[in-house]
């Protein structure tokens, strides 16, 4: 097991607006952790998949591809970027630096609400090779970035453009299934999925993905009700990983899962609500987002522990990307390598309080907390601190991602095992 150590709690910090935190202050705002935000097709896009969408795919771009795109593109001047609500500080301190840097202008607009919904939305006119609007958007890997690709739609990146990628990203951000070679893509932000627990109930802190099926926690756990994270769970425990599953290892899980919620142990399927639940006693301990632990204790000066369980966890993300209709490519891949310096992916960090990929951040947040004062001082001490944002190597090498599908038929096959989990 690793465990993650329980976070300092500051008072004082709730009625700082740069620390609104829980359920209802969520930094990544309402839809970040519903059904369609990793466990892949929403109805619709279901629907665009059996129009035909789906199967069109390209060929893997070669190096003479990424020369050919970017040969003779230049800057503009200019950079759309599409994002999530509240993914970066409503004052946008780090655009207006990248600005007067640069001289590059920055649309910044919090648009996306849902990855399904998003892509649906902008398929049709990337099928077109019309513009959708933005040079740059923040999409999470699942099956729409999948699709992204796969259809041609996102561009390949020059690396020799992403020189702070290549000196400051964490290792684990340069080997990711989802995007081998960060060929399209490299991360923004990300956050682990493991067990939370409220120490006043339990005594004993869990170990294991096993402890949530522990008869003595009947009616007092919290499962979440998204099929690719209660589906990850089930493999881990049964000794699968889940990108290497097969379906027969999907029943397989399901039959455990079916048998936690038969038994009475499951008090409910969470979507995004777990945290007040969690902190009330409601649930003694629940599958949960590192993230929301975090922020749930800094606003709120709560006491809930956070740990990855022996079997592992499972490490989401959101990456920047591309689109291949955008304008203005050059500028938007600049902001994308700004974000790479230590001193800004910080500052994204103190915002965001959730996985940033550059770990030398950690050691500028340090200085923000020693030149700060009083609540702020403890705020960021808190930040640069927790292992919820700055994981250990040994944390890292314990956590998994989601399922590739290979289509949309095998994506629905899995979804329907684990979905009649959560809706029986």
């Amino acid at each position: 097991m690793s465990a993650i150590p329980p976070l300092a709690s500051p008072a004082g910090l709730a009625g700082d607006p740069a620390a609104l935190r829980g359920m209802t202050r969520r930094r990544v705002g309402p839809g970040r952790r519903d059904v369609f935000r990793m466990a892949g097709l929403s109805a619709l896009g279901l629907a665009l998949a059996a129009c035909g969408v789906e199967g069109k795919k390209a060929a893997p771009p070669q190096q003479s591809d990424v020369e050919k795109y970017w040969s003779g593109k230049t800057k503009n001047g200019h950079v759309d970027f599409a994002s999530w609500p509240l993914y970066m500080d409503p004052k946008l301190p780090e655009l207006k630096q990248f600005t007067e840097r640069t001289g590059i202008t920055v649309n910044y607009k919090e648009v996306i609400q849902e990855t399904g919904s998003w892509f649906a939305k902008i398929q049709p006119q990337l099928a077109a090779n019309q513009s959708i609007g933005y040079d740059l958007m923040v999409i999470t890997n699942g099956i729409q970035f999948t699709q992204l690709v796969q259809l041609g739609y996102l561009v390949p990146l020059d690396h020799s453009k992403l020189p702070n990628f290549a000196k400051n990203a964490g290792e684990a951000y340069k080997r990711q299934a989802f995007d081998p070679g960060n060929v399209y893509s490299i991360p923004y932000a990300s956050g682990i999925t493991g067990i939370a627990y409220n120490p006043k109930y339990v005594d004993e802190p869990p170990k294991s993905i096993a402890d949530l099926w522990n008869p003595k926690y009947k009616g007092k756990v919290g499962m979440l009700a998204d099929t690719q994270e209660i589906g990850n769970f089930g493999l881990l425990l049964i000794g699968v990983e889940p990108e290497k599953s097969t379906p027969a290892d999907w029943e397989r899980a399901a039959a455990k899962l079916r048998e936690q919620r038969d038994s009475g142990i499951v008090r409910k399927y969470y979507e995004q609500n777990f945290i007040d639940p969690l902190g009330k006693g409601d649930i003694w301990l629940c599958q949960a987002w590192s993230g929301d632990i975090f922020q749930k204790n800094l606003s709120d000066g709560t006491d809930l522990r956070f740990v990855i369980p022996e079997e592992g966890g499972t490490i989401w993300t959101d990456n920047l990307v591309i689109p291949k209709t955008a304008a203005n490519p050059v500028d938007a891949i600049t902001l994308m390598d700004f974000f790479y310096e230590p001193e800004i992916a910080a500052s994204l960090a103190e915002y965001i309080n959730y996985i940033t990929p550059v770990p030398a951040a950690q050691d500028v947040i340090r200085r923000h907390a020693a030149e700060a004062k009083g609540d702020r001082r403890k705020e960021l001490e808190a930040i640069a601190d927790s292992p919820l944002i700055f994981p250990s190597e040994e944390d890292y090498a314990r956590l998994h991602s989601y399922r590739s599908f290979a289509n949309a038929a095998e994506q629905k096959q899995y979804d329907t095992i684990f979905q009649a989990i959560t809706t029986a």
